[in-house]
């Protein structure tokens, strides 16, 4: 992602900008110390096998509004492609996560491939339009109880950065958008229903380290009545995420975040780990590679991320 366009702002503003960053910044650290509490006091031992054959398809659907990041990161940036650039990314993720419940021996397998193309309607803003494709499988003591695939919701997003700070290396940018309900709802690959939600995001360089920190909200809406049943409406996540340069051409990469669970009944938070690189081939072209972890139940054990992004005008 490139960072374009200045705006000058006043003393107030900075100063307020520079606070919002902080309170972004530490806001996921404090959850994180949380989640220890989170997979285990508040661990939901309350579910039965007879509903683990849903679990695969509820948890698409509540997460069937992909964050476009720059992968593989789940954690967005104000980077902008600058007026009349357009960025295509490719990627996909492999998931899997396996389970014991009341002797039932339950193992979950999602693929996902999307693409993301983004256009700059000016120096300070995007358009962001993504379509993933969703296959996911679910076996009882080798047995399969659900075996979908198809196009999922479409992602139509808008990113502002509506402040910038190139001496301090700060900027702050807002990105709303709505998915629209492009997957199949009665194969539990879409909701059926138009929703929507925002991000707050901020990124803060150090020299070769860069963080960047989110904060959002979405709200859910489903057409099947059993879908709205097993679902929570109103999911707010935070996460922080570092770029370090090792080199002109390569980044390490690293991230972690927190989500209000999705599932109704459930008290256990989602919680997430991810590492990886970002190998530029040219300034224009990138390839990416990460490792995601979950890091309590709720979240998938191990999933592998790769992508490529090109960048022209």
């Amino acid at each position: 992602m490139r960072l374009n366009g200045t705006l000058n702002i006043s003393m107030h503003s900075q100063f307020l900008a520079v606070n919002v960053v902080r309170v972004m910044m530490a806001l996921p650290l404090l959850l994180i110390r949380l989640i220890p509490f989170l997979s285990g006091f508040l661990t939901d031992r309350t579910k039965h096998a007879t509903m683990k054959k849903n679990l695969m398809a509820v948890a698409l659907l509540c997460c069937a509004v992909p964050a476009y990041a720059a992968h593989p990161l789940v954690t967005d940036d104000t980077g902008t492609q600058g007026t009349g650039g357009w960025q295509i990314e490719c990627t996909t993720g492999f998931s899997s996560n396996s389970e014991t419940d009341e002797g039932i021996r339950i193992k979950e397998r999602e693929n996902e491939a999307a693409v993301a193309v983004s256009y700059g309607l000016s120096e300070d803003i995007d358009i962001v339009a993504g379509l993933p494709y969703l296959w996911y499988q679910v076996k009882e003591n080798q047995l399969v109880t659900a075996d979908e695939s198809g196009i999922g919701d479409m992602m139509v997003e808008l990113k502002w950065r509506f402040c910038e700070n190139e001496k301090n290396g700060f900027s702050l940018a807002l990105k709303p958008g709505v998915s629209l309900p492009t997957g199949d709802t009665d194969r539990g690959l879409g909701a059926g229903r138009v929703t929507g939600g925002a991000v707050l995001i901020a990124t803060k360089e150090f020299g070769p380290l860069t963080l960047h920190a989110n904060a959002g909200y979405h709200r859910n809406a489903y057409e099947l009545d059993e879908d709205a049943a097993a679902c929570n409406k109103h999911i707010w996540n935070v996460s922080l995420a570092g770029e370090y340069a090792l080199s002109e051409k390569l980044r390490a990469v690293a991230d972690i975040g927190l989500k209000t669970t999705e599932e109704k009944g459930s008290r256990t938070h989602p919680a997430f780990l991810v590492g990886g690189l970002i190998y530029s081939v040219t300034e224009d072209f990138d390839f990416d590679l990460g490792i995601k972890s979950g890091l309590n139940d709720a979240e998938p054990d191990t999933a592998v991320l790769l992508g490529v992004a090109a960048r022209f005008n």
